[in-house]
């Protein structure tokens, strides 16, 4: 009885810590900005996991490590870059509402 039970408590905290473990999390915690943390970068990853899809995310993470993309993208007059666009803006605005 006792295996099953802790099984099931590992299999939770390793899927808790793969969630924070996105490619957000990642691209936040590489960044060079003074106020990233593991927890900080974790909320903001927790975020990303609710708004935006893997493609999304990971696009997002090459945003973080190169801003001149956020520009590219925002002026861009590709379809899908203008619904990234707008995904992205959402997922910002969220994350900087529940993570500060």
């Amino acid at each position: 009885m006792r295996f099953p039970l802790a099984a099931a408590a590992a299999a939770l905290f390793l899927s808790s810590a793969a969630a924070e473990a996105g490619p957000i999390s990642r691209a936040c915690m590489a960044s060079d900005r003074k106020a990233s943390s593991t927890q900080l970068c974790g909320c903001i990853q927790q975020v990303a996991n609710r708004t935006l899809t893997g493609s999304d995310q990971r696009l997002a993470a090459k945003i973080m490590r190169k801003p001149q993309m956020a520009q590219d993208i925002k002026m861009s007059k590709s379809g899908t870059q203008k619904v990234f666009w707008e995904r992205y803006k959402a997922f910002g605005a969220t994350a900087s509402q529940s993570c500060s």
